[in-house]
């Protein structure tokens, strides 16, 4: 595989519906194709909004194949959120991956808040997903604050550390510090795709502000708190990789 020196990446903030994945599936298929980027990334519990009694979906789910469609005509990825649908009848938080060939889960939270553990239950292990040759870790929310979390997951060699979040317009120091401190410590780029807009759990407004940072911790592009905003960028590789 021909590794790209180069990968687009946009975080995305679209009107989520509650509970409503007919809806939330179109409007991430529409943020897909304006985004113009081979990955697009979305917040936590993005097909459903932070509501923590939301049906849990599966990865089959028929109400999903307009954002397949969506990855097929553009070739991107999207990682979306979910509650998943697991064994034993308790569901997970999930990070999805889309493409044009159907849905599979990317990653499943590990750091679960208290009020989402009466729920949920945890993922195993951190997760490592490649795209392009770029090896890309991956986090939602709670996770990024866990330095145990971020180190478990920079040690599998990554070129970038990817999240989706949900986070309060009072906890934008929080994110922004978050952020920058990942990139800078271990020297990678960080994309954090945050929930815009109105939602369960308690969060009548939610901050937005997605954001791209470079290695080193420069802030490269970020958004407001506006829902249906997409921002994007290039980020380029610091460490090569050999042609595999």
């Amino acid at each position: 595989m021909q590794v790209l020196e180069t990968l687009g990446v946009a975080v995305a903030q679209p009107l989520c519906v509650p509970h409503d994945v007919t809806a939330n599936a179109a409007s991430h298929a529409a943020a897909v194709r304006a985004a113009g980027a081979r990955l697009v990334v979305f917040p936590e519990l993005s097909l459903t909004g932070y509501e923590l009694d939301a049906l849990a979906i599966s990865v089959d789910d028929d109400r999903l194949s307009p954002l397949v469609q969506a990855c097929a005509e553009t070739d991107a990825l999207a990682l979306v959120g979910a509650p998943l649908a697991g064994d034993g009848g308790r569901a997970c938080i999930a990070m999805l991956i889309a493409d044009g060939g159907g849905i599979r889960v990317a990653y499943r939270k590990i750091w679960l808040g208290a009020e989402e553990a009466q729920r949920f239950v945890p993922g195993d292990e951190p997760a490592v997903l490649e795209v392009d040759g770029w090896r890309l870790g991956l986090a939602i929310c709670r996770d990024t604050g866990i330095a145990r979390h971020v180190a478990e997951t920079a040690a599998l060699g990554i070129d970038a550390f990817v999240a989706g979040t949900v986070m309060a317009p009072q906890e934008r120091a929080i994110q922004d510090d978050r952020a920058r401190r990942i990139a800078a410590e271990h020297d990678i780029w960080v994309a954090v795709a945050s929930f815009a807009g109105a939602t369960g759990g308690g969060y009548n407004e939610t901050l937005g502000c997605s954001g791209i940072w470079g290695p080193g911790g420069e802030l490269v592009t970020q958004l407001g708190p506006q829902t249906g905003a997409v921002a994007r960028a290039a980020l380029t590789a610091v460490h090569p990789h050999a042609d595999a």
